[in-house]
């Protein structure tokens, strides 16, 4: 911890003499809480590669998505590092890609760093500057919010494994089935939706970062209802608006009426909505392709209020009760040749 204060600025004299002074003190460390700053392991990176048999250039990932530089191979693992070695390992041994590996605990570092950043910022505004760090140390608050803290993320991910496992077996059930003759899939392609919020920077510049942050709130909240109760979920916040997945067309059509209802309803700028329904790449934690592209486009091109979609929007959405109104060919930015869009209204 001293090393890392001298780091950031912090001088040792100076460190030094608050200490004999009384003024400030790191006995804070001894608590039970602070057991997670990892020291460092036995073993280098390069021991860790010959005993495991993981290529160096996986490992070093192991670093990496924890957010550190680089290591060398005579740099020795920090002791949550070697942790994770195992589970590499295991994945080595039994055949998976590489590729497939790194983007795993790439993805799972990011999300992870996204966690502790918020708890790190909660922390400060509703603990460190409400009530003094002196204060929480001495009413051991981390070492009480800590584990209940982990078990919070722990009950989160088993319960989203849950979704994720059962949507897998779903799948392979259907496959195998198929291939006995015995089951036939309508194939139904996914859907990508954009909703965007009209003015948002114009916002932003008149009633300043704090009024903003205040809206993207409000929307995120409603957003995230009206997707989950249609099979949709969010996939990135994209400032002034949201990028959403939906395994089908017709409930991301009744979603994304509903968000800009609701939106209007809570008295926030009016959103627009592009959809389109086709094959996406899934890579990262994310969506890519065309489709998403076209969906891009198309919200761009929506007036406030208006959720434009596309005709293959509309074939798989017809026992939604929604009526879809042709606003006719459509030049769209960045899209070769017209496209015709389709503007969907409530039943």
């Amino acid at each position: 911890m001293v090393r890392s204060l001298e780091q950031a600025g912090i001088a040792l004299d100076g460190l030094a003499a608050a200490i004999r002074r009384g003024a400030v003190s790191l006995s804070f460390l001894d608590a039970p809480s602070y057991e997670r700053f990892a020291a460092l392991a036995p073993e280098t990176f390069q021991q860790a590669s010959t005993r495991t048999g993981v290529p160096l250039d996986l490992l070093y990932v192991i670093r990496e998505a924890i957010g550190l530089p680089s290591p060398a191979p005579d740099d020795r693992l920090r002791e949550d590092e070697a942790a994770i070695v195992p589970f590499v390992e295991l994945q080595v041994a039994f055949g998976f890609r590489p590729p497939a590996i790194e983007r795993l605990l790439r993805v799972d570092g990011d999300s992870i760093r996204r966690i502790t950043e918020s708890e790190g910022a909660w922390w400060r505004s509703e603990v460190s500057e409400r009530m003094g760090f002196e204060e929480t140390t001495s009413a051991n608050l981390s070492d009480r919010l800590s584990p209940l803290a982990e078990q919070t993320v722990l009950a989160m991910y088993h319960a989203m494994q849950a979704r994720a496992w059962t949507a897998n077996i779903i799948e392979s059930f259907e496959q195998m089935l198929a291939q006995a003759g015995l089951h036939s899939r309508l194939e139904r392609p996914p859907a990508i939706c954009f909703l965007d919020i009209t003015g948002y920077t114009r916002l932003t510049q008149e009633r300043g970062d704090a009024a903003a942050a205040d809206v993207a709130g409000v929307v995120a909240r409603l957003v995230r209802r009206s997707s989950v109760q249609h099979g949709g979920k969010p996939i990135k916040w994209l400032g002034d608006g949201v990028m959403l997945y939906y395994p089908e067309a017709g409930p991301g059509v009744l979603a994304a009426l509903e968000m800009v209802r609701s939106l209007a309803d809570a008295g926030l700028p009016p959103a627009h909505v592009g959809l389109h329904a086709g094959p996406v790449l899934f890579q990262e934690g994310d969506y890519f392709g065309q489709t998403v592209n076209m969906a891009a486009r198309i919200a761009d091109y929506a007036r406030p209020g208006e959720v434009l979609v596309t005709r293959s929007v509309t074939e798989v959405s017809q026992d939604t009760g929604v009526t879809f109104q042709a606003i006719g060919d459509v030049e769209l930015k960045g899209v070769a040749g017209v496209v015709p869009l389709l503007r969907a209204l409530p039943a």
